[in-house]
């Protein structure tokens, strides 16, 4: 087999394919923040503008994955999270003048799916503007700065800064803070929220690595099925024999044809890992780029219409090639660049043809299980699994070369699979027709809609299977085979399994496909308000000694939950495992569950508002229910991520280890049970 012949046998839709795909493939990767203390800090500033007016510049810059809200909602009337506040105040009625209102940059406007609402908000660094004319040179001015941090799951509770600024040789100038007095009623308060938790030594663990672990394996061993299933394309599958034959064959002598066809093997599972180094970079520049992919408007429809050609181009209606141009130049290559180099490029071509017809697959595998955990890491990985599936059988047939008169011969069954992907390649188009209408909030593709398109997709897809419908490519008819018996009825099951999605009854959540579909609130139904204390109806106290004593009077554990009301992740596991019959039960039966809201937004009575000073020196006025619970969290386990759940006797002993968003319902059923069968031990 000669080079050219091999680089002609690859060389179909690559232009388009290779820029959509490429996007595609991590159209729904998200960024995962870690779980910093405290992801801001604040600087400032001041110019003088005129003779007696003076611009304070207050700048803000954010650990990577965090962001900063406006000062202003971009609508009034909806919920959103707590506005920056830079307050200046000072003493006497005409000491200072503030000219006009706080200049502020644009920023980001974006529909954010939380709040279910435009909002605004500043990456990395933000500087805020206040024009100050002096009026009065003796006084101090002070600055207030109220704020509240935000991820892509979570906004942390409201926080303070402050500063105070004096007239010093003729000009405003920064002086240093005057240290606030924590008084005994603040320490008092402080110590109140701690407790002594007993039993810590047993169970320490280190959740977030243990989580971290666990993600990147999973999204491996995804990307490397998804890559098995690569095999089976029309673009990959033919390959296998010709190009094990290819090398064995033109090779000096056996050993170094079986070399050859190893290290094609190897180049192929490194250029899937160097095709997911790019977005570390783009990570690095905005660690929320690979998010604003998939949430904006222009590239989600185009990558809608760009699988629509790729769906039915698979269909046989049409068939997309490369310019001659460019066949000509991959021809010549081919040809010309010989020994390792020539071996390396004969991998990438394969690579990008792959992702012509296989790119669906790797989108859909690593966006589904990527969500919003790792970044760019974790796409590596996936990236990883993927490309070591398919170089194995390239290395291993090159090494027992007798192996290939097992394989099936190609013929019309890959015309199958590629119509079968072109079903595939519909089905994700929409999905990012969905993202767009999320984005906008247009309300034409709400969760019933989405689903109903993937019904009539999956029915048409079994009735192909099943040879009722046939296409342009298809050989002649005949009969079912096994295997495509067994998948047509795998499709039908499928297809029934989503039809419960249509409805608006307790069995429409599919948590199989949780994160695909638009959310559960995108519905054409009006769901009822809640009208429980707690998720999901259950009962919940929301003050921690009044849980605490109810659960002496039961001789019953307690569930703390530390949870919030703009938490992505927190829904996730209250919809999707507490919502489990048995961890329902488990909950309502065996244990006192204790609900605290760390973004609570209701004020304090004035007794119980107080001033902590943290270990860095800074000071926090605690004003709202949800800086009482933060700091109650951060005071007592060291942590401030939402959700976070533990276990503890009526007598504060820690029953099991902590735990944070577990995803899987077995393992979370598992870990209430244990401290169950701990708690009834002592």
């Amino acid at each position: 087999m000669h080079k050219s012949s091999f680089s002609k046998a690859l060389r179909r839709m690559f232009l388009l394919t290779f820029l959509g795909v490429m996007f595609s493939a991590n159209a729904q990767f998200g960024y995962d923040p870690s779980d910093e203390v405290d992801p801001i800090s604040f600087s400032t500033e001041v110019e003088q503008d005129s003779e007696d007016v003076y611009i304070v510049k207050v700048t803000a810059k954010l650990v990577d994955g965090w962001h900063l809200p406006s000062q202003r909602l971009l609508k009034e009337d909806e919920l959103g999270p707590e506005p920056t506040e830079l307050n200046f105040s000072f003493e006497g009625s005409e000491a200072y003048e503030i000219i006009g209102e706080t200049i502020e940059p644009e920023g980001i406007e974006a529909y954010d799916e939380i709040f279910r609402t435009d909002l605004k908000y500043f990456l990395e660094s933000v500087t805020f503007e206040q024009k100050i004319k002096v009026v009065d040179a003796s006084e101090k001015l002070n600055l207030e700065i109220l704020f509240s941090v935000c991820d892509d799951e979570k906004c942390l509770p409201q926080d303070q800064k402050y500063y105070t600024y004096e007239v010093v040789d003729g000009a405003l100038t920064l002086v240093d803070n005057e240290k606030v007095e924590i008084t005994e009623a603040d320490s008092e308060l402080q110590n109140q929220l701690k407790v002594d938790i007993k039993n810590t030594k047993s169970f320490s663990k280190d959740l977030e690595r243990s989580e971290e672990e666990s993600s990147i394996w999973t999204v491996f061993f995804l990307g490397f099925i998804g890559g098995f299933i690569a095999l089976l394309t029309p673009c990959v599958f033919p390959m296998i024999p010709l190009t094990v034959s290819f090398f064995t064959k033109s090779a000096t002598n056996k050993r170094l044809g079986m070399m050859n066809a190893i290290l094609y093997g190897v180049f192929i599972f490194a250029i899937y890992v160097l095709l997911s180094l790019p977005f570390h970079l783009l990570d690095s520049v905005n660690p929320e780029i690979l998010n604003n992919i998939s949430t904006n408007t222009t590239l989600n429809i185009i990558f809608f219409v760009i699988f629509m050609v790729f769906a039915f181009s698979f269909f046989g209606y049409y068939e997309i090639t490369l310019p001659n141009s460019w066949s000509d130049k991959l021809d010549q290559k081919a040809t010309s660049v010989g020994g390792v180099i020539g071996i390396f490029f004969m991998a990438l071509t394969l690579a990008i043809v792959s992702f012509s017809c296989t790119g669906p697959i790797l989108g859909s595998l690593l966006g589904g299980s990527l969500s919003a955990s790792g970044g760019a890491m974790l796409l590596s990985f996936g990236m990883a699994g993927f490309g070591l599936a398919l170089a194995l059988p390239f290395a291993l047939f090159a090494l027992f070369p007798n192996w290939l008169n097992s394989l099936p011969k190609s013929g019309g069954w890959l015309n199958t699979v590629k119509v079968v992907l072109g079903f595939l390649e519909v089905g994700l188009a929409f999905k990012f027709l969905s993202n767009a209408d999320l984005v906008e909030n247009w309300g034409f593709l709400k969760r019933e809609v989405f689903i109903g398109i993937w019904v009539v997709v999956g029915l048409l897809l079994t009735l192909y299977l099943f040879g009722k419908i046939r296409f342009p490519h298809d050989g002649p008819k005949q009969p079912l085979s096994k295997g495509r018996l067994m998948i047509a009825t795998v499709c039908l099951a499928f297809t029934v399994y989503l039809l419960p999605g249509l409805t608006n009854t307790s069995y429409a959540n599919l948590k199989l496909l949780s994160g695909f579909p638009p959310p559960l609130f995108y519905s054409l139904y009006p769901s009822d308000a809640n009208e429980g204390n707690g998720p999901l109806g259950l009962t919940a106290y929301h003050e921690f000694e009044k849980g605490v004593a109810f659960a002496k009077e039961q001789n019953k554990p307690i569930l703390l939950d530390f949870t919030g009301w703009a938490c992505v992740n927190c829904r996730k596991m209250e919809e999707q495992v507490w919502s489990i019959p048995e961890v329902y039960q488990t909950i309502k039966d065996d244990y006192v569950l204790i609900s605290l809201y760390i973004d609570e937004r209701k004020e304090l009575s004035e007794d119980e508002k107080f001033t902590i000073e943290r270990d860095n020196g800074t000071v926090k006025h605690i004003r709202t229910v949800g800086d009482k619970w933060a700091t109650f969290q951060t005071l007592n386990f060291k942590n401030n991520s939402q959700p976070f759940y533990v276990l503890l006797s009526p007598e504060l002993e820690l029953l099991n280890s902590p735990s944070g968003y577990e995803s899987n319902s077995d393992k979370y059923l598992e870990w209430l049970k244990k401290g169950v069968e701990n708690f009834k031990s002592k």
